[in-house]
């Protein structure tokens, strides 16, 4: 499956919104982290990812996920991640990575 994003400017959050439909795999996580760097790089501000049309991410979409984390984090900005569906929330849950990315929705935001 093939990987589409929309991208927004949230001017009363003041953070960039990314809305990935597909699935971010080993074909597609490099559009993915170039298409949030780009954007981030333009205007540095924190970043939410809405999961709703995100339907599988591999594990070289979750080393996308952290290099960008890392990028925001030496810049003191973070990474809100919303919608996410069960699936892919137990891979976070499983790898511990729920610890570092802020998953919002739940009770522990």
């Amino acid at each position: 499956m093939s990987l589409n994003i929309q991208v927004k400017f949230d001017e009363k959050e003041n953070q960039w919104v990314f809305l990935p439909e597909g699935e971010i795999d080993i074909y597609t996580s490099p559009k993915f982290k170039e298409e949030i760097l780009k954007h981030f790089s333009s205007k540095q501000t924190d970043i939410l990812i809405d999961g709703e049309n995100l339907n599988y991410v591999d594990s070289t979409g979750l080393g996308a996920l952290i290099s960008i984390l890392k990028k925001l984090k030496d810049n003191e900005y973070k990474i809100y991640l919303s919608n996410i569906k069960p699936n892919i929330r137990k891979i976070f849950d499983i790898t511990e990575l729920d610890k570092l990315f802020i998953i919002r929705g739940e009770k522990d935001e």
